[in-house]
């Protein structure tokens, strides 16, 4: 039995110690320690009502994405992370379904990286969060948020390249996802994505079955950017240790073109994290 207003007093207490300057806020004047409530409600992508009546304890049944998304936020460790859910009537995410926390430090490199265009992913390629960088160049989303449903499907960012590195591109994925099916079998969402992949890409399907073991390699971009035109970056990914993730960055070489157009595409972006849909 969960004790009533212990997630309230959790969520009140863990917004008092993120200080602003760990997830890229201006610090300024401020009454609070932490982060304000506004602020919390704009990086978890919920509404600034939701997030005061959890606070108050008038909301005590929060969907799963929902605590998700705050423990996100507030950067707890594995162990806070299990008793939120715990606190919020949930059972703590097993070990064997794919890792979506973002810890503290992973968190810490979107804030701190301006200049490159970091954003965070699943190991199911379902995109978890992103930079100011990031969204400044390749813009807001939709709402389908798994890289391997858009490739397959045609709604991926468009990349200027040639049909061999596509063709690449495309199988690493499929490779991807089948050492994550083996790796997680008992996690339903991996065979749902898997499933929803075949009934929606005959591409797909070929691929999966022939089984092919390629690496997903650093390699260069090409976007036709819509005000600075054709812009060229490095993508690198990066795993991280203990919890599946990954870390996709851009970055342009210094003294370039391309490099003068990502500090004009940053100039000229929103700032804002791309967020997921207000939840209520």
């Amino acid at each position: 039995m969960v004790a009533k207003g212990e997630f309230a007093s959790l969520m009140r207490s863990w917004r008092d110690r993120v200080h602003p300057s760990a997830v890229g806020l201006p610090v300024g004047q401020r009454k609070t320690a932490g982060l304000r409530r506004e602020e919390v409600a704009m990086l978890a992508g919920l509404s600034v009502d939701y997030v005061v009546r959890l606070e108050q304890g008038r909301a005590e049944r929060p969907s799963i994405q929902v605590v998700a998304s705050l423990a996100r936020v507030l950067q707890l460790s594995d162990l806070e992370r299990d008793q939120f859910y715990l606190a919020a009537g949930l059972a703590a995410p097993l070990p064997s379904t794919v890792p979506v926390h973002i810890p503290a430090s992973v968190q810490r490199l979107l804030a701190r990286l301006p200049d490159v265009a970091v954003s965070v992913y699943s190991a199911t390629w379902t995109l978890l969060n992103v930079n100011a960088a990031w969204y400044a160049l390749l813009g807001p989303m939709k709402e389908e948020r798994n890289l391997i449903i858009q490739v397959f499907t045609g709604s991926a960012p468009k990349v200027l390249w040639d049909d061999t590195h596509a063709e690449h591109f495309e199988r690493a994925l499929v490779s991807d996802l089948r050492a994550v099916s083996i790796r997680f079998p008992e996690d339903p969402s991996v065979r749902l994505l898997i499933e929803r992949l075949h009934s929606v890409s005959e591409r797909f399907t070929r691929l999966w079955a022939e089984g092919s073991i390629v690496d997903n390699r650093a390699d260069v971009k090409s976007f036709a950017h819509p005000v600075v035109g054709y812009i060229t970056v490095d993508c690198d990914v990066f795993t991280v240790v203990g919890t599946d993730l990954r870390i996709v960055t851009y970055s342009a070489a210094p003294g370039t073109d391309d490099a003068s157009k990502f500090d004009l595409v940053r100039a000229m972006g929103s700032g804002n994290p791309l967020q997921a849909p207000n939840r209520t």
